[in-house]
């Protein structure tokens, strides 16, 4: 798997934090940069933490599943890719955990963290079964979400919530044609 997929995988599994992000953005009257820069400091960490931790785990099974690898990263790109996409359409107001307060939630911040990277794990479990650089892969997902969660903080600061569903769907559509792109290339029909 090159730089440009794993790019573009960290920059699907980031619309979560994106969303987040712009959320926590919406909470401060002016941007404050220290809180930005914490706010995607953890949403970076954890997007890089677990696909480690999924890599980890996959590679203990390894030896059980390389003939079925791609199918297995197909599904779980694609499950995480629809589950995003259904709550865009499903998922209610309450998603955007927009409390208004003008300090920082340092355990709030966390949680959110949490709860956006789980799906960063099962990703991990399929570049175990694909033979990714793990340490690249981690770096560049981790380094894309700093920054667009970054970059999320300051729109929600100047725009509201406006493209917070937008991004949750185009990550979901993301990840979706990374699998299937996985797939293709591993059953021939990319070549």
């Amino acid at each position: 798997m090159g730089l440009f997929e794993i790019f573009m995988i960290g920059v699907g599994l980031s619309m979560d934090a994106f969303a987040a992000s712009i959320c926590k953005g919406l909470n401060m009257r002016r941007l404050n940069i220290k809180n930005m820069l914490i706010i995607a400091l953890f949403f970076g960490g954890f997007q890089a933490l677990m696909p480690l931790a999924g890599w980890i785990l996959g590679k203990q099974f390894e030896s059980y599943i390389t003939s079925v690898d791609h199918w297995v990263a197909f599904a779980l790109l694609a499950f995480i890719g629809g589950k995003m996409i259904y709550d865009v359409f499903h998922g209610g107001e309450e998603d955007c955990c927009c409390q208004r307060t003008d300090k920082l939630d340092i355990k709030e911040v966390f949680t959110l963290a949490v709860a956006t990277s789980i799906d960063a794990l099962a990703v991990g479990i399929s570049f175990a079964f694909l033979q990714v650089e793990i340490v690249k892969a981690v770096s560049v997902i981790g380094i894309t979400t700093f920054l667009l969660s970054a970059v999320g903080v300051a729109v929600g600061n100047m725009f509201g919530s406006k493209y917070e569903k937008k991004a949750a769907f185009a990550g979901g559509v993301i990840l979706i044609l990374i699998g299937l792109k996985i797939l293709m290339e591993h059953t021939g029909i990319l070549g």
